[in-house]
């Protein structure tokens, strides 16, 4: 492949940062402003480069003809019940956004409840928030625009002609959306004003986070204070209303790490109303464990933890006894399993789902003894939604894996026998999944310990050390990577002769909290480890060769993309990074970064300082000159409104890697940057776009490992 000649970065070598004595220079630092004009001519030129490359690539006509075509399959969420009416989401294959449908029964005809389709040409306003009213009259839906964070809650009449409402929020982010259960307001989460934009362009650290409450017919301005933190400026709040309306339950975060307060309040003890800040009762008021409510049988509370209980249990609280030796556990941990989620249905019964080696189990308990009563029929995937209230006897959950779109399911509990039936079945035309096979296998990390990793391939694939291999990974912030459905997955294991490959890596929580805390802090670099020992893994096993093999993550998987490649070069011919964070010293200066630190340090700290600097992506790139192993083919994404990882850790990224590794005579294959725009890091992004970006992404890795098409 021929040489490239990338635009030239401004290298400001006066900028230095001391770092507890450590002096660190920062040249492009100056790509930290998104409103300069030079950063704005770096984007240009890089996109000025790249696009034209993508678009000439030899697959990625058909590839996006094909994709187009696997993509345009109905879509459609687990029903849920509200009143006497279900709702669910739809898409009819090339939406750009899914609408809410609204049925009088499950066997009625559906109407359209909303369509965020309307909203927008592009299809980049969307649905970011949706909540209806107890007695489902009325319906608060926050707005987003081009992927950002930023939310526009607004309010309609859910019954009759849909009428909307006058009352607007603006200011609401990382926000819950609850409504007390007489309809008069909702709870939400805002932050204070600002100077700049607040577009999702802005890099400004978000801190100061409020709870309010608004009741409906009001200003905004007129918005009741209901908690704040002004001695703690880095807390989250998120309320949850019990199930019998009577108590707003609090959980307040600092950071991402699984542990949080819970307070609560009395709603009946207010005679006024909610007029002011609350008179919460502080239940756990150390950061000590998570609490997540689930249900109450009056004073009783249930939730569920992971105090002294790596893989999760689920404790009562007796809020008129609430000394901590008066807890009792209704669910222990499983001895190896997670107990990942829980949903009180049918007045008595929890509906508990469990990881088991990274697919997912459906059991039945009884809310009262803890007993089990049966398992749900599940195949081997993931159960990818839930819909069921504890006043209701019907549950819904959908069953997905790689090679299955999707099956809902509908049982009615009032009936102790009646067995789970399928509700909705979808199937992609022109895709067989008896050809292809999905397997788990485990592998042998650096230091031992076993890794899960899932391989999806056709069932007549030859293990001759040629085919190609597409490896994605995460790892972090205890997320579970479980089997999903991906067309463009599909496309490559069915038209380029792929090998998809997701390892469940350390630092995500397929095992619990354990597993996680191996892959954060100080051991961060065990998932970087357990990502090689992955490729190296396909390797010794002759399905691929280090040429054939791709990696991929995003955001948290792009850090893990950009770390790998510097560490191994010589161990990927492609890696394809999207919306990474990149600069480990900084992140936590923008938007939300402050939050991350609980994963990953800050290097604020002298000793957290010395574990970011041994895997920064930006500052563990080779000095110049480069005379080590040629790169892999790289392809960096990120877009111009992701105010969750700011675009500026991929520009630093890729100005110093093109400086670098870009100019040294070894390095043929491509080292592109890709900056999308009306667009953010990832929810909420239109259906056009998304097919767009994978074309681009499958067409680049096709182009640079020399892949063909197969029909």
């Amino acid at each position: 492949m021929a040489k490239f000649t990338y635009p030239a970065a401004r290298r400001d070598e006066s900028k230095v940062d001391n770092y507890h004595g450590t002096k660190i220079c920062d040249p492009y630092a100056w790509l930290e402003d998104p409103e300069s004009e030079e950063t704005k001519a770096f984007v240009e030129a890089q996109n000025n480069l790249t696009m034209p490359f993508l678009e000439k690539c030899k697959i990625r006509e058909k590839f996006h003809e094909r994709l187009t075509e696997l993509y345009d399959y109905p879509k459609y969420s687990t029903p849920f019940r509200r009143g006497n009416r279900y709702f669910y989401f739809h898409n009819k294959g090339l939406q750009n956004q899914s609408v809410l449908y609204v049925q009088d029964s499950l066997h009625a005809p559906a109407s359209v409840f909303f369509d965020p389709n309307t909203l927008s040409e592009d299809g980049t306003v969307a649905l970011k928030l949706g909540r209806l009213s107890e007695d489902c009259e009325l319906f608060a839906y926050g707005l987003s625009s081009s992927g950002s964070d930023w939310v526009t809650v607004h309010f309609m009449k859910a019954t009759g002609d849909l009428l909307p409402l006058p009352d607007l929020l603006h200011r609401v982010k990382f926000s819950c959306l609850e409504w007390t259960h007489d309809q008069r307001g909702v709870f939400y989460n805002s932050y204070p004003p600002q100077e700049g934009p607040t577009d999702g362009t802005e890099t400004t650290s978000n801190m100061n986070q409020k709870l309010m409450y608004h009741v409906i017919g009001t200003k905004q301005t007129e918005d009741v204070l209901v908690a704040e933190f002004p001695q703690n400026p880095k807390w989250h709040s998120s309320v949850t209303v019990s199930d019998d309306g009577r108590y707003a339950v609090l959980s307040i975060t600092e950071g991402c790490e699984p542990v949080n307060r819970l307070w609560y309040c009395d709603l009946q003890q207010l005679p006024n109303g909610i007029t002011g800040l609350l008179p919460w009762v502080k239940l756990v008021d150390t950061f000590e464990a998570q609490f997540s409510y689930v249900t109450n049988e009056g004073t009783v509370f249930t939730f569920h933890s992971n105090l002294e209980s790596p893989r999760y249990c689920l404790i009562n609280i007796d809020i008129s006894k609430p000394e901590r030796d008066q807890w009792t556990t209704l669910l222990p941990q499983h001895h190896k399993d997670v107990l990942s989620s829980v949903v009180c249905v049918n007045k008595c019964h929890l509906l508990v789902t469990y990881i088991h080696d990274v697919k997912d189990v459906l059991r039945l308990f009884c809310l009262q003894t803890g007993l089990l009563e049966r398992e749900l029929p599940l195949g081997v995937g993931t159960v990818s939604g839930i819909s069921g209230k504890k006043k209701y006897s019907e549950i819904f959950y959908k069953f997905t894996s790689y090679t299955t779109p999707g099956i809902i399911y509908h049982c009615d509990l009032k009936d102790s026998d009646a067995e789970p039936q399928v509700f909705r079945q979808v199937e992609v035309k022109g895709f067989r999944e008896e050809e292809y096979q999905t397997s788990q296998v485990f592998y042998s990390s650096k230091d031992g310990t076993e890794i899960p990793m899932f391989l999806v391939h056709s069932k007549n694939l030859q293990k001759d050390g040629s085919n190609p291999v597409f490896l994605y990974g995460y790892g972090g912030f205890e997320a579970a990577i479980q089997p999903y459905y991906n067309v463009a997955y599909l496309v490559f294991v069915q038209h380029l002769g792929g090998v998809l490959a997701v390892a469940n890596i350390r630092g995500g929580g397929e095992y619990g909290l354990e597993w996680h805390k191996a892959g954060t802090l100080g051991n961060k670099q065990n998932c970087f480890d357990d990502f090689q020992c992955a490729a190296e893994f396909l390797i010794q096993e002759n399905f691929t060769n280090a040429r054939k093999i791709t990696i991929n993550g995003a955001s948290n998987g792009g850090l893990l993309v950009g770390a790998c490649i510097n560490q191994r070069p010589d161990l990927f011919g492609c890696a394809v990074a999207e919306v990474g964070v990149m600069d480990m010293l900084k992140f936590h200066r923008f938007t939300i970064g402050h939050a991350w630190t609980t994963d990953y340090g800050c290097s604020d700290d002298p000793q957290q300082l010395q574990w970011l600097l041994r895997y920064s992506p930006l500052h563990t790139l080779p000095s110049a000159p480069y005379t080590g192993p040629p790169f892999p083919a790289v392809l960096l994404l990120t877009a111009d409104h992701d105010d969750r990882v700011v675009p500026l850790h991929t520009l630093k990224y890729c100005a110093a890697l093109q400086a670098v590794v870009g100019t040294a005579p070894q390095q043929t294959q491509p080292l592109l940057l890709r900056v999308d725009t009306q667009s953010g890091h990832g929810a909420g992004k239109p259906t056009a776009k998304a097919i767009l970006e994978d074309t681009h992404i499958y067409a680049f890795v096709a182009e640079t490992l020399g892949l063909e098409w197969r029909q």
